[in-house]
């Protein structure tokens, strides 16, 4: 394959470019804590905490999309606590969007804190131009999540560089394939693979990308010192969606602003965010660093009431607390917590064709009035 060859068709042969005569053409499943290991240990298969061939063989094909180094993890969480335990010391400080995912923010309130470490938060829209002063590491997450806003990652990262900062990015509204945070000068890039990467709601999964080898090296000692490690099984399953992610998202990604179209400026609306729409505040900025803005459209309704009307009301929704799956869902963000209105609804478009969605959601919302 020629350096002009996409990422995604690289991942798919990926394994073939290695295979011998006989060998299986799908990727196996290694199903084993331990492995045959007569004499001294030597390599990383003598105990599955260490590594394992088909989880080393999953985080092989993201680095073929990241263009990085690749530790995988059971959850996104547990790739965003890696680097926390990894970079933060006690008296360090560490600035996080107010508006991003709140466990974030749960996890360093709850763990860090107490340790003596100081999270300073800041909106995402304003986080380009934020104190980073006397910062050790930069988070930020965009598009954040649920509100969307968006923040110039590279404008962030020169500004985190100057301050002495790491940057880590949160990539998991975008995926590697819509936008790539650390070409545009963030140290790691974590996400919840459990979404759009694995794309199918079955399985629990997470990884940390970056070009930084001690970092890499430190995140990858973090994990088997604390055993937080991919299963096979679950492996496997984030394996056999990352071959269609390109297909998936595709369609999401259409999914998701023919819904924003449909929804802007109907009465039973009264705000829309989607920064693929060419009058969001964020979609310059999102044009500049995006290759497809994402599967998620925020709206707000009236009421929560009306909120949990739209969404029981929608025949191709389920009511659930996730994105990135081939099943559109939905649900009431204010329920958790989120600064939200009541009304404020979290769309994930799924697969559906998009004519039967459109004509679902815009049924839905003319049945509240």
């Amino acid at each position: 394959m020629t350096d002009k060859t996409s990422a995604i068709s690289r991942l798919l042969h990926h394994r073939s470019q290695g295979l011998s005569k006989g060998e299986a053409v799908s990727l196996p499943i290694h199903a084993t804590s331990v492995f045959h290991l007569p004499g001294e240990p030597d390599g990383s298969h003598f105990y599955a905490r260490n590594g394992n061939p088909t989880v080393e063989a999953v985080e092989a094909e993201i680095g073929i999309l990241e263009g990085a180094d690749v530790v995988c993890f059971p959850s996104g969480m547990a790739a965003i606590a890696s680097v926390f335990y990894s970079v933060l010391r006690p008296g360090d400080t560490v600035l996080v969007p107010s508006d991003g995912y709140y466990n974030v923010r749960n996890l360093l309130n709850a763990q860090f804190a107490p340790m003596g470490v100081t999270m300073r938060t800041c909106p995402t829209a304003d986080m380009a131009e934020a104190d980073m002063t006397g910062c050790r590491l930069v988070q930020i997450e965009t598009p954040a999540n649920p509100g969307l806003a968006v923040c110039d990652i590279a404008r962030v990262a020169e500004r985190a560089k100057a301050a002495g900062a790491l940057v880590m990015a949160d990539n998991t509204t975008a995926t590697p394939l819509c936008q790539r945070p650390l070409d545009l000068g963030a140290d790691v890039c974590v996400l919840s693979d459990t979404k759009a990467m694995a794309g199918h709601s079955d399985v629990m999964c997470g990884h940390v990308a970056t070009r930084n080898a001690d970092l890499f090296d430190a995140v990858k000692t973090w994990r088997r010192l604390a055993g937080a490690i991919v299963g096979p099984f679950d492996a496997y399953l984030l394996h056999r969606g990352l071959e269609t992610l390109e297909v998936r998202l595709g369609r999401m990604n259409a999914n998701a602003l023919a819904v924003a179209e449909a929804v802007l400026g109907h009465k039973a609306v009264s705000a829309v965010h989607y920064p693929g729409l060419g009058n969001d505040p964020f979609h310059q900025v999102a044009k500049r660093q995006m290759n497809g803005f994402g599967p998620i459209v925020s709206f707000t309704l009236a009421s929560q009431a009306n909120a949990d009307r739209f969404i029981a009301g929608c025949p191709l929704l389920s009511p659930a607390t996730s994105f990135g799956g081939v099943h559109s869902s939905a649900e009431r963000r204010a329920r958790w917590g989120d600064e939200v209105p009541d009304g404020f609804v979290r769309f994930a478009a799924g697969i559906e064709p998009t004519g039967d969605l459109v004509a679902a959601v815009t049924q839905a919302l003319d049945a509240l009035s």
